[in-house]
């Protein structure tokens, strides 16, 4: 039986910087598998919003978790797990396009 066992890594609470924001974004790992959760998460749409790991908050040292799935609500994002995700201590909401960070958290 696969062990399920919940571990919990970090978390911070989400910060605005061009638009409004709530929240939390916890790291998780469930037996193997790394999560990155978002709770009680609202802010608003934007074009093209990618969620991404950063070790600061910029766009130059991340990993992409791929397009926002929800605007509101608690959302999971699954983490490789070959990604050392000690190196990245920010969450960022990234709007791709325009190259504007929406929102952060900051993990701890």
């Amino acid at each position: 039986m696969p062990d399920k066992t919940l571990t919990f890594i970090s978390s911070g609470s989400f910060q605005a910087r061009a638009h409004d924001v709530k929240g939390t974004a916890a790291l998780v790992k469930i037996g193997e598998q790394k999560i990155l959760r978002f709770e009680d998460f609202e802010t608003i749409n934007g074009p093209d919003l990618h969620i991404y790991l950063a070790s600061d908050l910029s766009d130059k040292d991340y990993v992409d978790l791929g397009a926002i799935r929800a605007t509101k609500g608690n959302v999971n994002y699954n983490v490789d797990e070959k990604i050392d995700t000690a190196k990245y201590k920010y969450v960022l909401v990234w709007c791709e396009p325009f190259r504007v960070l929406f929102s952060y958290a900051e993990l701890k």
